[in-house]
């Protein structure tokens, strides 16, 4: 999927939203642990319920390598599924990898060959030849960690360097000096809303890929605030919010109610901005 294609997306769902596809098998309403596959079959039911209304949808991978082979077999009918059924959605590996040189070639091939994912998440602590690799794929995406959403996350990010810039603030402003960098988006928490003023001066024309709204506390209308741009620029994800709305056997019609809440939000944004 190429960055044109993923705004007209937007623009015809008038949807920013990322669904995460985060499946921990103890929340997965029970009826469906009778099935020869209880994960895909869960993630299968909240694509088909929801794929109108999002234009993303991200499987945090830590949900399925904890089951092993299996799990992991799980993660790949996901993707293959969304790929063969609805390939204009853009497809996100929630992996944080991250290492030099062959090494992440070898997780990109995983994540961009073997499982064709649209993008894949990275760790840049490591520096340039840690994420390069990953930038060298052609029509793929890199989403590069900056200013994460958990409570642990400032501990180093929001530590001032002797300049008195942000540790994150020159994290971003180096990744603007890699190869292929115009394939970069980045991890930016909703619950730091406030730091979207100063990111939008670094990085004005990339994606922002946001976890945190809903279950983790951040609010939709002050990521916007700061955060859009002319071609939106923003994917928000929203996990447990909707994925785990109801564990009856409308499980899936309840997500998609879920999710329609935060579409209309956005569709109401998206008016405001034209």
């Amino acid at each position: 999927m190429t960055r044109k294609e993923l705004i007209e997306q937007i623009r015809l769902k008038k949807s920013f939203l990322c669904i995460g596809l985060d499946v921990d098998i103890a929340k997965v309403p029970k009826h469906l642990l009778e099935s020869e596959d209880p994960i895909f079959e869960f993630n299968k039911q909240i694509i088909d319920a929801t794929q109108h209304l999002a234009v993303a949808y991200k499987p945090n991978t830590a949900f399925y390598e904890c089951y092993g082979l299996d799990g992991w077999k799980s993660l790949e009918k996901t993707i293959q599924y969304l790929n063969q059924n609805y390939p204009e959605i853009f497809t996100i590996a929630d992996a944080k990898r991250g290492d030099i040189g062959n090494t992440s070639t070898m997780y990109a091939k995983a994540f961009f060959e073997n499982l064709n994912f649209d993008s894949v998440t990275v760790a840049p602590y490591m520096g340039s030849d840690s994420v390069e690799p990953f930038l060298a794929f052609e029509d793929k995406f890199t989403i590069m960690l900056a200013l994460t959403s958990n409570k642990g996350g400032l501990d180093f990010q929001a530590q001032s360097l002797i300049s008195e810039e942000k540790l994150y603030q020159n994290v971003l402003k180096q990744s603007l000096t890699w190869k292929n960098n115009e394939q970069l988006m980045y991890v930016v928490g909703a619950t730091k809303a406030d730091y979207f003023k100063d990111i939008r001066k670094i990085v004005p024309h990339h994606f922002l890929l946001v976890p945190g709204v809903g279950a983790q506390g951040g609010n939709l209308q002050d990521v916007c605030k700061y955060g859009l741009n002319e071609e939106i620029g923003l994917l928000i994800n929203s996990s447990r919010g909707i994925i785990y709305a109801s564990q009856d056997k409308d499980f899936a019609k309840v997500a998609a109610e879920k999710a329609s809440e935060l579409q209309q939000e956005m569709e109401l944004i998206l008016s405001y901005k034209q």
